[in-house]
């Protein structure tokens, strides 16, 4: 039976075509359409003959194609009825984002000085350190306030306010040496 290709080139590119597609970078690519952005030209195509949950999708530029041979038409690539969702590595995926989202949310000071979340930032490399407001907390004991110097460190055992003075003292050489302090 013989494949009859589509009658213009609108059709060309209808979700569920399987075409073979020459570029002008003489590359070769066969592909079922999954979409066809017309204003941006942009083609979108699944790598033909794969299975499982897992697919190869390519974006082309239309002015990139050199030649499209039709190869036949199957059923509609985005029908779900296909697709296997595995909900519970999804809701895992989401929980663990929401996670390092929250994470990240608390590693930025509020209300706090460039300078001060810069010193934040570069004590948090080599220590924990967290926000208590505008005060850098470092290892749940020493307490760094505003303008955040080592005179204004404070509290917690000798040798943790020492190492917490010095690494203080050493980010705000190297923050002088660039001109940021």
């Amino acid at each position: 039976m013989a494949v009859e290709p589509p009658a213009s080139n609108a059709m060309e590119f209808a979700a569920g075509y399987k075409l073979r597609i020459k570029t002008t970078l003489g590359e070769c690519l066969e592909g079922q359409v999954l979409t066809y952005d017309k204003p941006s030209e942009l083609l979108v195509l699944q790598d033909i003959d794969q299975t499982g949950p897992r697919r190869n999708l390519r974006f082309l530029k239309v002015n990139y194609i050199k030649e499209t041979q039709y190869l036949g038409q199957s059923n509609d690539p985005l029908n779900l009825e296909d697709f296997i969702l595995d909900t519970e590595s999804l809701a895992l995926r989401e929980e663990a984002a929401v996670r390092q989202a929250t994470a990240n949310a608390e590693r930025i000071g509020i209300g706090v000085t460039a300078e001060a979340q810069d010193i934040f930032d570069a004590l948090s490399k080599t220590l924990p350190v967290r926000w208590d407001e505008k005060t850098i907390v470092v290892m749940n004991d020493v307490r760094v306030s505003s303008p955040y110097y080592p005179e204004n460190v404070a509290g917690g055992p000798p040798a943790a306010n020492e190492r917490v003075k010095k690494v203080l003292e050493f980010e705000r050489k190297r923050m002088s040496t660039r001109g940021v302090a």
